[in-house]
């Protein structure tokens, strides 16, 4: 049973609330996992009373709310309040503490906290000082409640941001306390490639050199950047994507098999292969590919001048013996011609054994988006007098499952662990600090390479033969 909370979200009227956390909370809410006694304090720096606030809400919420039972509707829109305020104005996060109280009266108990940064990250310092100059860092006298820390990636823009970030954070909480959120470890696909890898013993034995020759981990979109240009320019994709996403997805499909599964093993087996990775230097440096869209120094606050990438492909590999010599490579961009990501695990040519008959490569792709799923490409007898291979694919889709139903959405899954204290997927400073150990000298360094120009529309492979 989780006990009496209060979501405090910064940047409330913001894209993150209204398109991903309401609905997530309104669905958790339809299903009964809050808790019977739970509020929204909301604060953001619009003008909003209480009752236009929730009028906000409605509308983010669309059609959710408008399928479910009036009685239902007005319940969750009654637990959501409102405070008005200047991220750095410190009589707003007084307003903000007497709003507290004013809940934990009616609750008639000192709730749990769980505030959620959903602001851009140079907003993250300062909402954090005046957090803790405030007193909202700090738990129930009783000790009966707790207080943990929802924060959004990226965690910094290089190691040295990210330390001195991390350095706050474990000055004001406790690791156990802070949540940092890499929403693509809560897709149910990214989840089951633990489930996959070691609950089926036909393929296990075959994770490792001896059988793998290379692995793709690819992020693409069809979409330009949008609204977010300000805030693209001074990031990238490597930072936006490559330091948490893809290498969240690398850490899951390269670890070591877990002794246990409790969070705090997870993590630290996940932080292992990351401090594993080969520096991308030299050679590999210059073989790196950053590009940027045609017509992205066009979008509203992008520099004349950019030279900000919307588009990388790297290769890197794993210092163990378990994958030394595996090629992987990382890739992601922006305004290409399809939206998907992918896992793609290609094993190596075997000897077939049976004359001049060539043996092909079977793959294995974990899609994550589009159609959620799992697919393997085996070989087969072409129907006919000749021996002759032919690829099938064996295919599992979520869409099509029996329990389709029951698949969550990832900021529901990222929400309902934080109320259970589960930090499994979430990334801890361990990961974080490997990652971006990883990431900066890349960044530091690549500016050197060429900023191929691409068309919008273009096709991975197309881009690759373009560089």
């Amino acid at each position: 049973m989780i006990e009496p909370t209060v979501l405090i979200i910064f940047g409330a009227t913001g894209d993150l609330a209204r398109r991903k956390l309401y609905p997530a909370f309104f669905d958790l809410f339809v299903k009964g996992l809050l808790p019977k006694k739970f509020a929204v304090l909301a604060f953001g720096r619009r003008e909003f009373t209480d009752t236009s606030y929730r009028e906000f809400v409605s509308e983010a919420l669309g059609e959710r709310l408008t399928k479910a039972s009036v009685e239902l509707s007005q319940k969750f829109l009654s637990g959501i309040h409102y405070v008005q305020g200047q991220f750095e104005d410190n009589q707003a996060y007084e307003r903000l503490s007497e709003r507290l109280g004013a809940i934990d009266r009616e609750f008639n108990v000192c709730s749990n906290k769980l505030p959620y940064l959903a602001v851009p990250p140079n907003l993250y310092e300062l909402i954090l000082r005046q957090l803790a100059r405030s007193g909202l860092t700090i738990p129930c006298a009783d000790g009966k409640g707790w207080t943990r820390i929802l924060i959004e990636k990226p965690f910094g823009k290089d190691s040295e941001t990210a330390t001195r970030l991390d350095r706050l954070l474990t000055k004001l909480f406790s690791e156990n306390q802070i949540y940092r959120i890499d929403h693509y470890l809560a897709k149910e696909t990214i989840q089951n490639i633990l489930t996959f890898r070691f609950s089926n013993a036909i393929f296990e034995p075959l994770w490792n050199r001896k059988n793998i020759e290379r692995i793709e981990i690819r992020m693409f979109e069809k979409d330009h950047i949008g609204s977010r240009g300000a805030f693209y320019d001074s990031i990238g994709t490597l930072r936006d994507v490559g330091q948490n996403h893809l290498l969240a997805m690398l850490s899951l499909i390269m670890m070591e098999y877990p002794k246990t599964l409790d969070a705090v093993h997870i993590r630290k087996v996940r932080a292992r292969v990351l401090k594993q990775l080969v520096a991308v230097s030299g050679p590999a440096l210059r073989k790196v590919i950053r590009g940027q869209y045609a017509g992205y120094r066009q979008a509203a606050g992008v520099g004349v001048a950019s030279d900000t990438e919307t588009f990388f492909s790297l290769t890197t590999g794993i210092r163990n013996s378990r994958w030394r010599g595996v090629s992987v490579e990382l890739s992601a961009g922006k305004a290409l011609s399809e939206t998907k990501t992918e896992i793609n695990i290609h094993f190596k040519d075997v000897d077939c054994g049976i004359g001049d008959v060539k043996c092909n490569r079977n793959m294995l792709t974990f899609r994550i988006q589009p159609n959620e799923g799992i697919s393997i490409v085996f070989w087969v007898k072409r129907p006919g007098f000749d021996m002759v291979p032919q690829a099938q694919t064996l295919s599992f889709n979520y869409a099509d499952s029996i329990d389709a139903h029951l698949m969550p959405d990832a900021y529901e899954r990222v929400l309902i662990d934080a109320l259970r204290g589960d930090q499994m997927l979430f990334a801890s400073t361990e990961e974080t600090e490997a990652a971006w150990k990883f990431i900066t000298p890349i960044i530091e360094r690549w500016t050197k390479n060429k900023l191929l120009e691409y068309p919008e529309g273009i096709s991975f492979e197309q881009l690759i033969a373009k560089s």
